[in-house]
């Protein structure tokens, strides 16, 4: 148990990741945060980014988990990730997140040109959120 990290990654509609890991690699609203086996128990907030597990079975199996902010808890070797929604890079439909970019893209010119400010706020995230599946999708 205490040379590899157990990780779970689940959001409202339920388990989206169960694996054991060497590593993880996450972004936090603090920058970027790597958690090894035996890592002191932590809680951070986790920026609209990926996460990257490191595998145990090999040392060139990494899985890419986009993750649209949410939660990390660190503790007795379990990484627990909650968040509204997580896609594995093989789960992601790219042509949906291309859509979804351009309605993004489309939302940002229209609020723009109305200075609507809170409908600017929502359409950059959801433009950062289709991008990062975009990226994550790109492991594969």
């Amino acid at each position: 148990m205490d040379n590899y990290l157990t990780v779970n990654v689940v959001t409202p509609a339920g388990i989206v990741y169960d694996h054991h890991a060497k590593i993880v690699v996450a972004n936090t609203t603090n920058g970027e945060l790597g958690i090894l086996p035996k890592h002191m128990p932590i809680i951070a907030p986790l920026r609209i980014d990926e996460v990257r597990v490191k595998r145990t079975d090999s040392d060139t199996h990494v899985d890419w988990i986009a993750v649209n902010g949410g939660i990390m808890e660190v503790r007795d070797n379990v990484v627990s990730i909650i968040a509204d929604s997580a896609e594995r890079e093989r789960d992601i439909d790219v042509s949906r997140a291309e859509r979804a970019k351009q309605r993004a893209e489309r939302m940002i010119e229209e609020a723009k040109q109305t200075e609507n400010i809170d409908q600017l706020r929502r359409a950059t995230v959801a433009l950062h959120r289709a991008v990062n599946r975009i990226n994550v999708s790109k492991h594969r």
